[in-house]
């Protein structure tokens, strides 16, 4: 256990966290089981550690952060290890990588019933299942996302500023004053570039080429948080890197399952499974119709986020791609969003508000019945929203 403690006081002395994470506040901390998913890169080691930081430091052995691909934990159980920390006083256990240990869900249920003084914080990938997906967490895991940096938490870090995110409604009703505010303080245009290509995972702090490393940390997700998670065989890896490729070079677009299959030399139910398995990886998002859902075949696949375009896609990435993939990026945390019917309207929000994702120039005839998120807009009016200013969301 003492191995365990030095690592821990080590990790938390050391933990670097420039921008505080809105989930931070978010987070009911008093629940006993807490799940905390997000996808490779996005900070959850580090989410952990500013937590026991914030609420313990280094040196209170009361909480204690363990990662199970610990070799200790290929010998003995999760349960036999609580139940030693909670001997010695312990009473917070922040658990990394807990997929990786066999039968980890009803390890945590067995902790959760019997050891009632323990509270359990676990962080792991996107495509593990909780609450109603996971009858046996159902009703006592508390699930959170973690999220790469929006673009408020990008300039915050860069720029040394302290802004606050907004709600969807309070940028639809009240942009022109919001953007204002920002803009007297900054110029958020002179940021937008550089957060469009780097600034959606924290590992840009690192001084290390930000594209190899997206690599790497994609292939992670493809071998990992699909292959292992979903117990499939390693042989099957390529058809899927295949299928990532092709979609990064035609996104957005509306796939055509018969000849992706053909492509990856697969059948159609399996592309449309492993689309699904991209969404859950956070490698790609799938936008639908109104009164559509999967299993059917999206209308519209983007990238996840417009850092994933840049690596993967072999010509000049477009606008347009970077435009409707950010702004689908921003605000599917919280919102509902579907592929409009309308001729040049790529968006239907909350299933009431239409959005043309577009740069100012492209706009000929303001249709007072739409939306505008412009790219390349300072500070906008009316129905006419800077695209920038969606990246306060949270």
């Amino acid at each position: 256990m003492d191995t365990f403690f030095r690592t821990h006081k080590y990790l938390v002395e050391h933990v670097y966290s420039p921008v505080r994470r809105e989930l931070m506040e978010e987070i009911k901390w008093t629940s006993r089981l807490i799940g905390i998913k997000g996808s490779r890169g996005v900070g959850k080691t580090t989410f952990l550690l500013q937590y026991a930081l914030e609420k313990y430091g280094p040196d209170d052995r009361r909480c204690l952060y363990i990662n199970m691909n610990h070799f200790y934990f290929f010998t003995h159980t999760l349960r036999e290890f609580v139940s030693a920390f909670q001997q010695q006083g312990g009473r917070t256990l922040l658990i990394d990588e807990i997929f990786k240990y066999p039968g980890w869900s009803e390890e945590l249920k067995f902790i959760y019933d019997q050891f009632p003084r323990i509270q359990i914080i676990f962080a792991g990938s996107t495509v593990m299942r909780l609450k109603d997906a996971n009858p046996v967490l159902n009703g006592i895991v508390d699930s959170y996302n973690l999220r790469g940096f929006s673009f408020r938490e990008y300039i915050n870090l860069v720029a040394g500023t302290n802004f606050r995110p907004y709600s969807y409604q309070q940028i639809i009703t009240n942009h022109q004053q919001i953007a204002s505010d920002i803009c007297q303080s900054i110029k958020p245009l002179n940021y937008f570039k550089d957060y469009i290509h780097h600034g959606f995972y924290p590992f840009f702090l690192e001084k290390k080429n930000y594209s190899e490393m997206l690599i790497k940390n994609m292939n992670t997700m493809l071998e990992v948080d699909i292959l292992f998670l979903k117990e499939i065989e390693l042989s099957y890896l390529p058809k899927l890197k295949k299928l990532l490729h092709i979609l990064a070079q035609e996104a957005p677009c509306s796939p055509n399952v018969s000849l992706l299959a053909k492509s990856i030399e697969t059948s159609r139910a399996t592309v449309v499974n492993y689309l699904s398995y991209l969404k859950e990886a956070r490698l790609i998002n799938m936008l639908y119709s109104v009164d559509e859902q999967f299993p059917k075949k999206p209308a519209v696949v983007y990238m996840h986020n417009t850092n994933i375009l840049y690596p993967t896609c072999l010509n000049e990435v477009e606008p347009r791609q970077l435009r409707e993939t950010f702004f689908y990026n921003m605000l599917h945390k919280d919102n509902r969003l579907n592929k409009s019917n309308e001729r040049n309207v790529q968006f239907l929000i909350n299933q009431t508000d239409r959005f043309r994702v577009c740069d100012w120039v492209v706009r000929t005839k303001n249709n007072p019945e739409y939306y505008y998120a412009i790219d390349n807009l300072e500070i906008g009016h009316d129905n006419v929203i800077p695209l920038w200013l969606f990246g306060f969301l949270y």
